[in-house]
C-alpha cells in the first residue's frame, strides 16, 4: 500500500528535499527547517516527523561521510550519549501526544527559531554541555522535528573551520534522526506506505548535498538568511491559519 499523494505533491517534496540538503551543506543549517515546513503543508500529521527523520538521516549521512576526516570524535561522542538518554523518555511522550498538534507545535517552533533569540553561550566544548545538548535537542526533534538550528547553536561555530563544524553537526544530526526513526517505529508508525516518497527524497537529498558542498563558502549567507527567515515564517503561518480555521 502506497501513501495517497498526487504527482505534484511527490515532485514538490522531492525538490524540497534537494534544496533543503543543498542549504544545509552550503550554509551549515536551515535545510531541515525548510523541508519540514514544506512537508507539514502536504503530509498528514502522523507521518510528518518520522518521514522527515528518514530523509534528514539520508541527507546528513552523506554530508557526514563526505566530511568525515574533519569530525571531532570527542564532541560527537558526548552529544550521542545525551541523545540516547533522551530517546527513552521520548518514546513515552510520543504515545501521549495527539498527532493533530504536531504541525502546530512544529510551526510555533520554527517561528521561534526564525525570530527568537538563540543561546549565546557556547556549551559545545564541555562534556556536561554536550550531554545536556544531546538530551534537550533530541527530545525537541522527537516532538517538532527540525532541531538543526538548536543543535547548531549548542555546538557553536568556533571550531577550526567550517568543515569541522559541518562534520560535527552532520554526525550529531545523523544520530538524532536514527534514534527518532527507531522511537517512532517502537511507537507504532509503519514506514512501508511511504517507501516510494522516501526513495525519491533520499536520492534528491544526496544530490543536494553534493551540490551544496561545492558551494560551501561561496553563497551570500547574510542576504540568504533574510529571505529564508521570511519564507519559513510564511510557511508556518499558512499551517497555523489552516489548522485554526478548520479545527474549531
Amino acid at each position: 500500500m502506497l501513501a495517497d499523494l498526487s504527482y505534484w505533491q511527490l515532485a514538490t517534496l522531492t525538490l524540497a528535499s534537494f534544496f533543503g540538503s543543498l542549504m544545509s551543506a552550503a550554509l551549515g543549517v536551515g535545510g531541515g527547517s525548510f523541508l519540514i515546513m514544506v512537508m507539514a503543508n502536504i503530509l498528514p500529521p502522523l507521518a510528518l516527523i518520522p518521514v522527515h527523520g528518514v530523509v534528514q538521516l539520508g541527507s546528513n549521512s552523506s554530508r557526514a561521510w563526505l566530511t568525515r576526516k574533519h569530525r571531532e570524535n570527542s564532541i560527537v561522542g558526548w552529544f550521542i550519549l545525551g541523545a540516547v538518554l533522551a530517546t527513552f523518555a521520548s518514546v513515552w511522550l510520543l504515545n501521549k501526544m495527539d498527532p493533530r498538534w504536531i504541525p502546530v507545535a512544529t510551526s510555533f517552533f520554527i517561528l521561534y527559531l526564525s525570530w527568537g533569540p538563540m543561546p549565546k553561550i557556547n556549551l559545545g566544548r564541555s562534556p556536561a554541555g554536550l550531554v545536556t545538548g544531546g538530551l534537550a535537542t533530541t527530545i525537541a526533534t522527537m516532538l517538532v522535528g527540525a532541531s538543526g538550528p538548536l543543535v547548531s547553536a549548542w555546538l557553536g561555530r568556533d571550531g577550526p573551520s567550517k568543515w569541522h563544524y559541518t562534520a560535527n553537526f552532520s554526525t550529531c544530526m545523523v544520530v538524532q534522526h536514527l534514534l527518532k526513526i527507531l522511537a517512532f517505529g517502537f511507537a507504532g508508525f509503519v514506514f512501508t506506505p511511504w517507501l516510494l516518497l522516501l526513495g525519491l527524497m533520499l536520492v534528491a537529498a544526496w544530490l543536494g548535498t553534493r551540490v551544496g558542498l561545492k558551494l560551501l563558502d561561496k553563497l551570500p549567507e547574510k542576504h540568504f538568511k533574510i529571505v529564508f527567515r521570511w519564507l519559513l515564517t510564511l510557511l508556518a503561518l499558512r499551517i497555523l491559519f489552516r489548522f485554526f480555521t478548520t479545527a474549531f
